[in-house]
């Protein structure tokens, strides 16, 4: 049966090009469909770090980019069965201060809120969640050190408790989060 899986993505260049690999491996392997859908930050984002192409291989489904928290309707799609999962990832600190909130008030906020209402499973890898600092590598290639804030760290903590919400620690971690068996070592042909 195949898996129907909804991919959101803010506004992080942190992780991004690790979760793109990630999910490009998924469809490559696995029975699923995908529909990518960006918020208007991510939309910047994808292009700076020029992944948009990448993303097109992706999106077996489509790619659909924020207007506003409820445009296009992907909540419907959600509340209907249509998507099996929803996958939130990578997650600014911002998006999930709001998710933790309660605050639904962009596509991507509003579409975690629905998806538990309804039982959808929502994975969630939010970028921030370790306290120290991070380096993360612009689309030039530069490292950029970032120090994680302690009230981002608290957020992704209260987030990992919130019902019908699996916070996710690191890309590679999609693949089993969405139900599927770890894959086997890659084996040269």
């Amino acid at each position: 049966m195949t898996l129907s899986v909804a991919w959101c993505i803010t506004g992080a260049g942190d992780l991004l090009a690790e979760t793109v690999s990630e999910m490009e491996a998924i469809v490559g392997r696995r029975d699923v469909e995908v529909t990518v859908i960006l918020s208007q930050a991510a939309v910047a984002v994808v292009r700076w770090y020029r992944l948009w192409d990448r993303l097109s291989g992706i999106a077996t489904r489509s790619i659909v980019q924020e207007k506003d928290a409820n445009t296009p309707f992907i909540v419907g799609k959600l509340q209907t069965g249509r998507y099996d999962r929803l996958v939130v990832a990578p997650a600014t600190a911002n998006s999930v201060a709001k998710i933790v909130q309660g605050i639904a008030d962009t596509l991507v906020t509003n579409a975690v809120a629905q998806a538990v209402k309804v039982d959808v499973p929502v994975l969630i890898l939010p970028v921030d969640q370790r306290e120290g600092t991070t380096t993360t590598v612009l689309p030039g290639g530069e490292k950029l050190e970032l120090r994680i804030r302690a009230v981002d760290i608290s957020n992704a903590g209260r987030l990992a408790t919130m019902e019908g919400i699996r916070v996710l620690a690191e890309p590679g971690e999609i693949e089993t989060a969405l139900g599927f068996a770890p894959a086997g070592p890659v084996v040269p042909s």
